[in-house]
């Protein structure tokens, strides 16, 4: 009896941690929008786990795409797994969203961190809603998040991101605090505010992440409430020390002043020029993989130094493989690299509106395939100066 007892109250407890480390995070199904690449009705069905707004809103208009196939001459990869989203606004008013619920809740007044891969496409060419002319929807359009209690219901405007214009993926994250409980989300394509007048544009949407909960701002941090047994005087030292320990990364700023590059030379500022491409060279990958090697740290913290040193510095990261796999294949692998270097960047402090990363598989080779010399030059990542001022 006794032990049943205790076997009971061990399963309570472990019930009862597990709800606490779940309500931290809130997760989304299908946050890269995983499908059949198909175009908004072609009468193929509705987009896995997501819920097509427009049928309430806009009932005579097509719903959203899920890309990559070439349609509207849309041909990014996808920046996560296969597939992603497209939504666009319309001159006639109407504009495109998908809702999903949450695997979980978002509670009332807690603060959550959420990101999401944000583009536009350069080319996504349709027809005018107001004139039935042929037009090219590239107006950069904004994504906004909404929370509510059922599919579609924006009860609360949760975050807003700024006009996309960027053609490459770039990481956008927002910090919210609900002021409701929040049980489902929905992705909204907008105009940018003020609007003046609809417009034709179009947002590529793609590696949602799940609801991160975070500590509200004027918060204590735990470990600061938390009585210490080291001496005051030796408290300061230790926590110095603690930063040091293996593992964790350097992410002191260097001043513009003082930035050399130790590896990637080309990285002069003195020198550097809009539109210039460089390889980065020492760059090495697990084969068949997107996971980063250690010997390949020093010339990622050049990069890391060189984006810290300039406010106004936008790059993209562009992945390239040999021509050797199929196109898909080449189109991931290259993404997936180039976004883990993107994504070290901003792990390491770099501002996320500095950094762009696209995958170009094995459409730009700069040497000959047919031999392994020049598959492995094929075989790279680059940084390409999108603006310097």
């Amino acid at each position: 009896m006794i032990q049943k007892s205790l076997l009971a109250i061990i399963i309570f407890c472990c019930t009862v941690v597990s709800s606490f480390a779940q309500s931290d995070t809130i997760y989304l199904n299908n946050p890269s929008f995983e499908d059949t690449p198909k175009r908004g009705g072609d009468g193929s069905g509705p987009i896995k786990d997501w819920f097509d707004c427009g049928a309430i809103n806009f009932p005579l208009e097509t719903p959203p795409d899920i890309h990559p196939n070439g349609f509207w001459e849309n041909n990014l990869p996808a920046s996560d797994k296969k597939t992603y989203l497209g939504m666009v606004v319309r001159d006639n008013g109407t504009y495109e969203a998908v809702s999903t619920r949450l695997v979980g809740e978002l509670k009332a007044n807690q603060c959550y961190k959420f990101s999401i891969h944000l583009a536009r496409a350069s080319s996504y060419v349709s027809h005018s809603r107001i004139s039935m002319a042929v037009a090219n929807y590239t107006t950069p359009a904004v994504l906004r998040v909404w929370g509510g209690n059922g599919y579609c219901n924006e009860a609360e405007l949760l975050a807003e991101s700024t006009p996309i214009n960027n053609t490459s993926w770039q990481i956008f994250t927002f910090k919210i605090r609900p002021k409701t409980n929040i049980r489902s989300i929905t992705l909204s394509a907008y105009y940018k505010t003020p609007v003046q007048f609809p417009y034709n544009g179009n947002i590529l949407v793609d590696g949602a992440s799940a609801f991160v909960s975070i500590p509200c701002p004027g918060d204590t941090p735990e470990n600061d409430i938390v009585k210490s047994n080291i001496p005051p005087h030796k408290q300061r030292n230790n926590r110095k020390a603690a930063g040091q320990q293996k593992g964790t990364m350097d992410t002191t700023t260097k001043s513009s002043d003082t930035f050399k590059p130790k590896v990637l030379h080309e990285l002069d500022k003195n020198k550097v020029k809009e539109g210039q491409i460089i390889e980065i060279r020492s760059l090495q990958f697990k084969a068949d993989s997107s996971k980063i090697e250690s010997s390949s740290y020093a010339v990622l913290d050049d990069i890391y130094g060189f984006l810290m040193s300039s406010d106004k510095v936008i790059v993209e990261i562009g992945g390239h493989t040999n021509s050797i796999p199929s196109i898909s294949y080449c189109d991931e692998l290259s993404t997936a690299r180039a976004k883990a270097v993107a994504e070290y960047l901003i792990n390491k402090g770099v501002d996320p509106s500095k950094i762009q990363f696209k995958g170009y598989g094995k459409r730009q080779p700069i040497a000959d395939n047919r031999t392994a010399t020049g598959r492995a030059k094929n075989q790279r990542v680059e940084l390409k100066i999108l603006s310097w001022k």
